[in-house]
């Protein structure tokens, strides 16, 4: 079989894949749209041992109102529970899910969500159809082709979310002036050892767990993995942090370096349109 006709097939076998899940989404059986989503509720943090593991993130109990029974359920994150809670303080609302049906298969997530549609695959699926229809074109028309499929629509998909992602910067440079200053202290550093099966090299990770009070009294527990000095020998350490007033998840130690990163992210944006349209724009010329 020639290349030509492999990309044919290719694109025929994704775009199906495509509109099967489109049609599963439409008539509401994807697995997104069969998981119940809840919103969940801290009522207890415990603080994590000194030197123990981040594995499980911050231990917590969580209570959510069961939809079904209408009755009050309290759970906790032992084991492999979705994503990790690595912030936490009582009366935090976080999301909580589950396959309907099975309620003791819930999973965790650091916020509430809304219900899914189930489109993620079949949107991948679109883009590896559109991915073998540029090869195509280049198989058949020349590499050119490859490079103006290529570069062209993600230009035109990047310039599109560019008035976004800069709305989205000046926002949160504003929370970050806006942000309040507290003092905390590294309550643990949790160090995690792997192996590497291949070639037997140790891999260390250290993660240091702050704790701080807000000005309003909450306490708040949550792994700090940068702008902290010499992590692996923090414990004990008074610091000072900063957080939104409405949101203590959102703190930092560094607001001059997050300002700057926030900066940087536009112009690492506006550099890969630049690049994506100079790509298409010489595809056109070489064709």
């Amino acid at each position: 079989m020639g290349w030509d006709r492999f990309l044919v097939l290719w694109c025929a076998v994704w775009g199906v894949a495509a509109l099967v899940g489109c049609g599963l989404s439409l008539a509401g059986v994807t697995k997104a749209q069969r998981t119940v989503r809840l919103t969940g509720r801290i009522e207890r943090v415990r603080e994590p041992r000194h030197g123990g593991s981040r594995s499980g993130g911050i231990a917590v109990v969580v209570s959510y109102r069961d939809p079904a029974s209408g009755q009050e359920v309290t759970v906790t994150n032992d084991g492999e529970r979705g994503e990790l809670i690595t912030v936490a303080w009582e009366g935090r609302e976080i999301g909580v899910s589950h396959p309907r049906g099975r309620p003791h298969a819930y999973r965790f997530s650091n916020l509430p969500e809304e219900p899914g549609r189930g489109l993620f695959w079949p949107g991948f699926a679109v883009f590896l159809a559109y991915a073998g229809l540029v090869a195509l074109a280049a198989v058949e028309r020349g590499w050119p082709w490859a490079l103006i499929g290529f570069g062209g629509p993600w230009a035109a998909i990047g310039l599109l979310h560019l008035p976004g992602a800069v709305r989205d910067t000046r926002e949160r440079r504003a929370r970050l002036a806006a942000m309040e200053s507290v003092r905390g202290r590294v309550a643990a550093v949790l160090k995690d050892v792997s192996v590497d099966e291949d070639d037997g090299h140790t891999t260390t990770t250290i993660t240091p767990v702050v704790s701080f009070t807000t000005r309003e009294g909450t306490a708040v527990t949550a792994h700090c993995t940068s702008h902290l000095p010499d992590p692996a020998g923090a414990y004990g350490r008074d610091v000072t942090l900063h957080h939104t007033p409405a949101d203590p998840a959102e703190f930092t130690l560094d607001r001059a370096a997050d300002h700057r990163s926030y900066g940087q992210d536009v112009v690492i944006h506006v550099v890969a349109v630049v690049v994506l349209a100079a790509t298409a724009v010489a595809g056109a010329v070489l064709l």
